[in-house]
């Protein structure tokens, strides 16, 4: 419920706050007040679309506050989406705001923290029914007819059609992916043979994991092998000289002498230990180079041509898969397990054909199964609101009309496989006419809330807002209408704008926009009616003057009819 509405620079509103509250609320003025404003600011505080030729002129940017008292029979589903925002509901009210700028962007905040605009329309589902002359126009549309059955046939509709969408949704799934498999057979057959062209060539090479590094140095070895071999055995010969000549000396000679040379003066002068021990390391170390110089001249020493071809063909076959596969061997593996993986798929799909159709005609038959258990509910929701609705009407000095509703099979579609269609009966006798071809826009105006009535008896909604719902009705007419917004306020908050005192009068809160001009701009306030305001404001809405002494007693007759209804 509303409690307090707050608005700022919205049109010709510079800055009003209307106190709302529980029970039946009506909002009347002249042409051209702002009346509609109201409900456009109660639209933006709901997520609608924001326009930033709606900011007042003159001014940055249109503010619309409301402060939302939670009733405990939302207050679960709301929380959660206001805590999911990060907001908060403080006593068990909600502040919700929404800025629209003169630039054109938009802002909202839930429960004082900054928010998409999206929260605003999840939380309005919750909280709000809006009805305008849109609204009535969209009464004839069967999707909108449909939802209204459905709204009215509850839980059990809204389980049966969740359990229907799912198996409907499967069944789509599943048509697709056979489709898919069976349509492109002759591609299919293409991609296998070239998948397994591919990944036979990359399986009988058999690359490893940095060969190409490995093939690059061997070759380079290969092909400088005369001269590593020369290298080798000169610091071989360096070393460790295997002349006979006694008068040749090498490396290891020498410095086999100059141990021998120290470690005998050592034995005079302790001091020269260190350096005899220094000596002996560097013989082991000369020693064992002289070893390994040894071992690699051995392992060259069988080393030829034919081994530098073997090296450069491997080295061509690997880089030719690189350049199909890859920019190195790594990515000419990952290719092959995908390749592999996709091979696979292909080739099982006679198998996933055979799986897939199974579960199509298991998945077919549940939809079948949840269609039907729909339409049964549908077909008996729709006899119950027939009779409701056309019930309603007698209040709504409809008496002789009847609503029909109809429940017809229909292709299988997203929302089950049946037509539904809302039908008028303009007497007991009188053939049934189509709802969108015959009622006139006072006729829909009294159905919509005949709708919203029975509706609130099984699916009720916090808060209600007609926009003039009493639109091309008048007289007795109007004065049904407001007996049954009466009616409706016992359960929700409603808000109507209107231009009927016959509907005004049943208000038990009554707003009065006004407008002002200081020769430059028009403004306009709000001001809560009572008392003889409120006798002189009803006198003006049935004869156009608010000091007409017939009007005014006409005025005080009707606001004792409201009294009495409320």
């Amino acid at each position: 419920m509303i409690e307090e509405l707050t608005i700022k620079n919205l049109g010709v509103i510079a800055s009003s706050t209307l106190p709302l509250g529980p029970g039946f609320t009506a909002i009347t003025g002249e042409t051209g007040a702002g009346k509609t404003m109201v409900v456009t600011a109660l639209g933006l505080l709901m997520g609608s679309r924001s326009d930033a030729n709606l900011v007042r002129h003159g001014t940055d940017a249109t503010r619309v506050a409301g402060a939302i008292h939670i009733g405990d029979n939302t207050l679960t589903e709301v929380a959660e989406i206001v805590s999911d925002a990060g907001g908060e509901i403080e006593e068990g009210e909600l502040l919700l705001s929404r800025t629209v700028a003169a630039a054109g962007n938009s802002r909202a905040t839930v429960g004082g923290v900054r928010s998409p605009i999206g929260v605003l329309s999840t939380l309005a589902s919750k909280l709000f029914c809006v009805h305008g002359q849109s609204d009535q126009l969209r009464l004839r549309s069967q999707s909108a007819q449909r939802e209204t059955l459905d709204r009215f046939g509850g839980s059990a509709i809204a389980a049966a059609l969740a359990e229907y969408q799912r198996s409907y949704t499967r069944q789509q799934q599943l048509q697709q992916q056979l489709a898919e498999i069976t349509e492109n057979r002759e591609a299919r057959a293409r991609e296998i043979e070239r998948l397994k062209t591919e990944t036979e060539e990359i399986s009988e090479a058999e690359p490893q994991p940095g060969e190409l590094e490995t093939l690059r140095t061997e070759i380079d070895r290969l092909t400088n092998i005369e001269t590593l071999r020369e290298q080798a055995a000169t610091a071989q010969n360096l070393l460790a000289a295997e002349s006979p000549d006694p008068y040749q000396s090498d490396a290891t000679a020498l410095m086999a002498e100059a141990e021998k040379t120290i470690t005998q003066a050592s034995q005079t002068d302790k001091t020269l230990k260190p350096v005899q021990e220094n000596l002996a390391a560097i013989n082991s170390q000369l020693n064992e180079v002289v070893r390994e110089l040894s071992n690699y001249l051995d392992s060259i020493e069988g080393s030829s041509q034919a081994e530098l071809d073997s090296a450069q063909q491997r080295y061509a076959e690997l880089t030719q898969l690189v350049r199909k596969y890859g920019p190195n061997i790594e990515d000419v593996l990952e290719y092959l397990e995908t390749a592999g993986a996709r091979l696979l798929q292909l080739e099982n799909d006679d198998t996933s054909i055979s799986t897939l159709t199974a579960e199509l005609a298991q998945t077919t038959e549940a939809v079948d199964t949840a269609a039907a258990k729909l339409t049964t509910l549908r077909q008996n929701a729709a006899t119950k609101l027939s009779k409701a609705v056309s019930d309603e009407l007698q209040h709504l000095a409809l008496g002789s009309t009847q609503i029909v509703v109809t429940v017809e099979p229909a292709q299988q579609g997203t929302n089950g496989a049946d037509s539904i269609e809302f039908q008028i009966k303009t007497n007991r006798d009188a053939p049934a006419r189509t709802l969108a071809k015959s009622a006139s826009g006072g006729e829909l105006s009294r159905i919509m809330l005949a709708i919203e009535v029975v509706l609130a008896a099984t699916d009720p909604v916090p808060t209600f807002v007609f926009d003039e719902i009493d639109a091309g009705i008048g007289g007795s007419a109007a004065i049904e209408v407001g007996k049954r917004l009466a009616a409706l306020a016992k359960h929700s908050q409603v808000i109507v704008v209107t231009h009927l005192a016959q509907v005004a009068a049943f208000a038990n809160n009554h707003l009065k926009i006004t407008k002002d001009a200081d020769g430059i701009y028009t403004e306009s306030s709000c001001e809560q009616l009572t008392g003889d305001t409120r006798v002189q404001e009803i006198a003006r809405l049935l004869s156009g003057l608010d000091d007409s002494a017939t009007g005014l007693a006409h005025a005080k007759e009707l606001l004792e009819m409201g009294k009495q209804q409320t």
